[in-house]
């Protein structure tokens, strides 16, 4: 009952799983993490500490606590008035971000491509037949699941690049791009734009093929392409303010 209530007065709160009572700091920030990566909050959206403690379930200490790791980890922005706000989308914050994401996550896929393994090739294969299948329903377009399979999908590449320092970079690089990346998506579909799937199989086919150059190069322009694609509509958009 609780649940469902918190679901009809706040839409956040029917996106965010509850979490218990055990370890609840650590699963406040794991949830909220989450949340960013997977882009459910808006570039610039307010966040408050009482609004996310409600939509969480739990009391707003541990969610004080997250925000601020969250803040010290950039994905989030402290305003004067005790709120946070993600960060919002600027030209220079873009392209920081895709340089930053073409070093570290070209070098992690570069590892990667002599260290996969047929079952590993075969398990990010079978991710592009879920792919497939969401694609097929031809029904509303299910951005979570997007999001979702498009995370799985790199990060299972990304574990096997054998580096433990690299894992933890990428990670806060998702953090971080999580927001634009989510407004991309939906930039892709208001133009129209073709599935992007076929990016991955590029992936897929490089790495079957041990080939680190050529996985870096599909890599590149797989990430590179959102934020292309979304500087250029910002680029627009501003001309087209300019001259109302």
């Amino acid at each position: 009952m609780q649940k469902a209530a918190a679901e009809k007065s706040d839409p956040i709160a029917a996106q965010l799983a509850p979490v218990g009572r055990e370890t609840v700091q650590d699963r406040v920030y794991s949830e909220l993490r989450r949340a960013l990566i997977g882009g459910l909050f808006e570039p610039s959206q307010v966040l408050t500490i009482r609004g996310l403690a409600d939509a969480l379930m739990t009391s707003t200490m541990p969610v004080r606590e997250a925000l601020g790791r969250l803040i010290t980890e950039k994905a989030l922005e402290a305003l004067p008035n005790r709120s946070v706000r993600v960060p919002p989308i600027t030209l220079e914050r873009m392209d920081d971000l895709l340089r930053a994401r073409i070093l570290i996550e070209g070098e992690a896929i570069a590892l990667a491509a002599t260290r996969m393994t047929a079952k590993q090739i075969s398990t990010i294969e079978t991710m592009l037949g879920e792919w497939d299948e969401m694609r097929a329903l031809k029904q509303k377009k299910d951005v979570d699941r997007e999001v979702t399979l498009n995370q799985a999908f790199h990060f299972e590449i990304y574990r096997a690049c054998g580096s433990a320092v690299l894992i933890p970079m990428i990670e806060s690089l998702w953090l971080q791009s999580g927001p634009c990346i989510r407004v991309a998506i939906y930039a892709f579909s208001d133009a129209g734009e073709v599935d992007t799937a076929h990016y991955h199989r590029t992936i897929v086919k490089a790495l079957a093929r041990q080939d680190a150059r050529e996985a870096r190069e599909a890599l590149v322009a797989d990430i590179s392409r959102p934020f292309v694609f979304l500087r250029n509509k910002l680029e627009a958009d501003s001309k087209k303010g300019t001259s109302a």
